[in-house]
């Protein structure tokens, strides 16, 4: 399936041949392929990244090393301290990150990795971004299928939540709803990263490790190292992170 396939609400051919959009943005492989994707297609970025207190904040220095070489000058940092209620090793140092796990494994159930309601807030927040942006399009690098099972990952999530940005907003009560595209959400690793590779993205930019070392240093042993290491695999490329 083609990325182009992949969204919310199909475009109207009549709009604008530049639309503008809010880009989640979390320094990660997924977000910066569906900005640079968005950015070939011509849209009109700003990028949101969140500071919720992760333990892997590297990924918002990358989040800024992939907004300047996107040509992505409208870039927003918000702190916001989801660390504060826990219930996820990504923002509880004393939870262990899993590592070393099967496929089988990582395919099987919610990992304590889940961040709870993560995608919900950073949609929400997105969502007020795009209003005072008057963009017509937020657009995220969720994927459904090389994934640690996340239900705010998932196809019927999005349409869910893009209803509530068609009823709860200003955009959508006047009849412009704010769409959410979702370019990577039914594409495997492998295709997200050619796809990225194709548009020339660097990947050297991106972090995609949720216990790296002090110095950003990926594992090499969760379950996002792991699947990125699988991914760069499958299409015979060489992840430029893996030699940290």
């Amino acid at each position: 399936m083609k990325p182009d396939d992949v969204k919310a609400r199909p475009k109207d051919a009549a709009e604008t041949a530049t639309p503008s959009a809010v880009v989640l943005l979390s320094g990660g492989l997924d977000s910066a392929t569906a900005a640079a994707w968005a950015t070939s297609k011509s849209y009109r970025l700003s990028a949101l990244s969140i500071d919720y207190g992760q333990r892997h904040r590297c990924e918002l220095d990358a989040s800024r090393a992939v907004a300047q070489a996107l040509g992505i000058s409208d870039h927003v940092v918000l702190p916001i301290d989801l660390a504060a209620f826990g219930g996820s090793a990504l923002v509880d140092p004393s939870t262990p990150v899993p590592k070393d796990r099967s496929d089988a494994d990582i395919g099987h159930g919610i990992p304590v990795t889940y961040v709870p309601a993560r995608n919900t807030v950073f949609l929400s927040l997105a969502l007020a971004m795009a209003e005072t942006r008057g963009a017509g399009a937020i657009v995220l690098g969720v994927n459904a299928i090389d994934y640690s099972g996340y239900p705010d990952c998932r196809p019927e999530f999005l349409a869910a939540f893009g209803e509530v940005a068609r009823l709860g907003t200003k955009a959508g009560v006047e009849g412009r709803p704010i769409e959410l595209v979702a370019p990577l959400v039914k594409l495997s690793k492998a295709e997200i990263i050619r796809l990225g590779l194709s548009l020339g993205l660097d990947y050297g930019l991106t972090t995609s490790c949720y216990d790296p070392d002090s110095r950003g240093r990926p594992c090499g042993r969760c379950d996002s190292c792991l699947l990125r290491a699988a991914g760069f695999a499958a299409v015979g490329a060489t992840d430029p992170r893996a030699s940290l």
